[in-house]
């Protein structure tokens, strides 16, 4: 046995034991990208360096074994701007978007990608559910919304945009006419309550989110019918009764709403109360309004951009209350996250901004690259709808038209996470100029995507050990190395045996199966 210190925690541990290993032995984490428990050492990502306290000298955690002795320090200001460096420099080459620009657009964020996937499936159960997750009101969303996603959808610079609004009108319609509508599973009751100012699409999403996390949503709302501006919109664009069923699904929540009750400051007071969180959407300030004594400029009541918390502590605001917006998508993306930021403050104490993750995207699509995005799709055209909306077949061939943008491991890509961790600069280390996007595609396999690979050898390594005919090698020299398969066989020939083995080690999403279950 040999003795060393990790950030000044005496281990011992078995000669022959790596740094890494010895650090996890007592519970310290250092993170890698290209260490995988069972294979041979490969040094290449450089994201467990540490550093030796005695000469200051960084080394790799996970190939260099510990020695009598040794002090080591894991996490200081230099070896964290060290590993944020190497994850960088991974950025630098790397291709590929974690969401779709269409999600990015989105005001309120919604997976757009997998629910166009999930729609080509014909399941649109799973698809709403997907819708759900962030916009409470997709039949109405899907009628009024000036989609703001489909100008950033890829498809457009291939031929045309693929109707995201009108595919989502569709799977929120046929839940409507359904016998057995979608419910969300509802967190157990955390005993604390917020009123809600204003039942239109901020203040109803707001409840909506709040009921599910396990708080009690109460909405005051001042006219005799929910759903604030969006009644006087014309019945030939969004009926009454559409409005009304989907209010009535989240008053199936078990949210409250009390109709013909107008809060004045001094009920405002009362709220504050008798409510552990207040949430104003009632819509535009009028000149004359107090405002409930909130400070407010011209445009609104004042208010942090990230968490929507006001000038007095447990009250937030949201929607047109904030800035005068026609946009009704970003009212009900701003009251699901006020709901999240709701949330935690009453897990935590704390007031915090909406969380949001790292993002890697590249921008454009050259034209060259157009073919390679096409083979994830179909090359039917635009499909057209009258005002009643889309069939099912319809609505299956538009979503086929979806281009997957977006990755297939978003969730868990180790590169996103660190990069997320670590803060890290896309554009630190890049050129100006970038690789071309490639895609090898098996619709019954697996799907390789190399300018997303950070050359780690995970799959190299494995396929070796797995006795593959082909495998995975490194192929080139120097800085035009890539991973590939030898002799120019196909992804296919080169994974027989480990194509589902290989998509699950690796770090980030170059490698995944293609009909792999979505994540819902």
């Amino acid at each position: 046995m040999i003795k060393l210190t990790i950030d000044n925690r005496s281990v011992e541990v078995p000669a022959g034991t790596s740094v890494w290993q010895a650090a996890k032995s007592v519970g310290i984490e250092i993170p890698t990208m290209c260490y995988l428990e069972g294979t041979e050492h490969f040094t290449s990502c450089m994201i467990c360096l540490v550093k030796d306290a005695k000469n200051g000298r960084f080394f790799a955690s996970c190939s260099t074994p510990a020695f009598e002795g040794q002090s080591i320090i894991t996490s200081d200001e230099e070896t964290i701007e060290s590993r944020k460096a190497a994850l960088e420099l991974l950025l630098s080459e790397h291709v590929g978007d974690c969401e779709a620009p269409c999600q990015l657009v989105c005001p309120a964020h919604m997976n757009i990608p997998l629910m166009n996937r999930l729609i080509a499936k014909g399941d649109f159960a799973k698809a709403l559910e997907v819708v759900k997750r962030d916009i409470a009101l997709p039949s109405i969303l899907g009628r009024i919304c000036p989609a703001p996603c489909e100008a950033g959808c890829r498809r457009k610079q291939v031929d045309e945009a693929v109707s995201i609004c009108l595919l989502k009108r569709y799977v929120g319609d046929e839940d409507l006419k359904s016998e057995n509508p979608y419910q969300p599973q509802l967190a157990e009751f955390s005993g604390k309550k917020v009123a809600i100012i204003g039942a239109g699409p901020a203040g109803l999403a707001a409840a909506y989110y709040l009921q599910i996390k396990g708080h009690q949503a109460v909405i005051f709302e001042k006219n005799s019918k929910a759903g604030g501006e969006l009644l006087q919109i014309d019945q030939e664009i969004l009926p009454s009764e559409v409005v009304e069923q989907e209010v009535a699904q989240i008053v199936a929540t078990g949210v409250q709403i009390r109709l013909n009750e107008t809060i004045n400051d001094n009920r405002f007071a009362e709220l504050q109360s008798e409510f552990d969180a207040v949430v104003v959407a009632n819509g535009t300030i009028p000149e004359e309004s107090s405002a409930f004594g909130l400070k407010v400029t011209k445009a609104g009541i004042i208010a942090n951009k990230s968490s929507y918390q006001t000038s007095i502590p447990k009250v937030f605001a949201v929607g047109n209350t904030l800035r005068a917006s026609k946009l009704a998508v970003r009212s009900v993306g701003q009251g699901k996250e006020v709901a999240t930021v709701i949330d935690n403050y009453f897990k935590t104490a704390e007031v915090s901004g909406y969380p949001e993750r790292f993002n890697s995207k590249f921008g454009r699509l050259a034209e060259v690259e157009f073919i390679q995005y096409k083979k994830d799709s179909e090359t039917a055209p635009r499909q057209k709808a009258d005002k009643s909306g889309f069939t099912r077949e319809d609505a299956i061939r538009e979503a086929k038209r979806c281009m997957h943008c977006d990755c297939r491991n978003p969730e868990s890509c180790v590169l996103r996470e660190l990069s997320d961790r670590y803060q890290a600069v896309q554009k630190r280390f890049q050129s100006d100029e970038r690789w071309n996007v490639e895609k090898f595609i098996h619709r019954e396999g697996i799907v390789y995507e190399p300018n997303k690979c950070i050359k780690c050898g995970i799959c190299v390594r494995l396929t070796r050990q797995h006795q593959e005919e082909f495998g995975f090698t490194f192929i080139g020299r120097g800085f035009d190395v890539k991973v590939g398969v030898p002799f120019n066989e196909s992804v296919q020939r080169g994974l027989e045996k480990t194509a589902e083995l290989v998509a699950k080690a690796c770090p980030t999403g170059a490698l995944s199966m293609f009909n792999m279950e979505e994540q819902i």
